[in-house]
């Protein structure tokens, strides 16, 4: 199940290769959409027509680690410098001495890692429910309930098995995650389907959880100023993170916003897609 007027391409980078769809007009603003766990490019199939249509030029990686790119071994591989490396490398690769950053979940971490270290290479930022990753430790810190929404990712720490358990029974318990945690409708049946074939995929869970298991190994540095300009989209009803991590993340931007969305969820763009794909051409273009 493709998006209309998506083309496919495997991009070679110095590291990995890595599976991209694109869209939209060459000579448009480049615009890299980044997805998170446990999606792919298709993350974002409400997001790439809309944004193509508007002008835009759309590159959106599968990460590394995910579906059909590439799934380096080891913790090392998954480090945030590595990953941010992959989209300044997928950038160079395509001739963009620039590039606007839009980025959900992990890639939301992601994104704002790259922007906050090589602001040279970002023109704008948008971010859908994903916190500064610098600020999350001394968040959680002070607010123990954000603590407790973030358990499983002790869970994952665990070798072997998380991925025993998230991909028994045609991955049950991760299909059921994203339809427990979103609004009815968000994700259908044949969405849950083509999900399930890239999580399937040999060594993909492994490399997708490696993200999570390299991320507690990160140094706690003072949090990056975040200098270009930056957009947050948040659902409130986000059960994994609390609204509290945007407005601590605002805290970094030198010239940013918050657009709230008192009844989405974490998984916004499925179910907020005309208001998010509006607030995102506005923004980039």
């Amino acid at each position: 199940m493709d998006v209309a007027g998506v083309n496919f391409r495997q991009v070679a980078l110095p590291e990995v290769r890595l599976h991209v769809a694109e869209a939209g007009p060459e000579s448009g603003p480049p615009t890299i959409l980044l997805h998170g766990f446990p999606e792919f490019w298709f993350g974002w199939r409400h997001q790439i027509g809309p944004l193509a249509e508007a002008g835009l030029r759309v590159i959106v990686p599968d990460q590394r680690g995910y579906n059909r790119s590439d799934r380096p071994q080891g913790l090392s591989a998954y480090h945030l410098d590595r990953l941010a490396g992959d989209v300044l490398a997928l950038a160079d690769a395509y001739g963009l001495p620039t590039i606007r950053l839009v980025g959900h979940d992990w890639g939301g971490l992601v994104a704002w890692w790259l922007a906050s270290r090589h602001p040279e290479r970002i023109e704008r930022l948008a971010i859908l429910n994903a916190p500064h990753p610098g600020i999350v430790g001394a968040y959680m810190r002070h607010h123990p309930g954000q603590w407790l929404r973030s358990v499983y990712v002790g869970l994952f720490q665990l070798p072997g098995l998380p991925e025993r358990l998230l991909t028994a029974d045609r991955c049950r318990a991760l299909r059921h995650a994203l339809t427990s945690t979103s609004r009815p409708g968000a994700f259908s049946a044949a969405d849950l389907d083509r999900y399930v074939e890239a999580w399937l995929q040999p060594g993909a869970m492994t490399a997708m959880l490696n993200w999570y298991r390299a991320l507690v190994r990160l140094p706690r540095d003072e949090p990056a100023q975040v200098r270009v300009p930056t957009l947050i989209l948040w659902g409130k009803q986000d059960t994994a993170l609390q609204s509290g991590l945007a407005e601590a993340s605002l805290a970094f931007c030198d010239a940013g916003r918050i657009r709230w969305y008192e009844r989405a969820s974490h998984w916004l763009a499925h179910e907020e897609p005309d208001s998010v794909n509006l607030e995102l051409t506005r923004f980039l273009s």
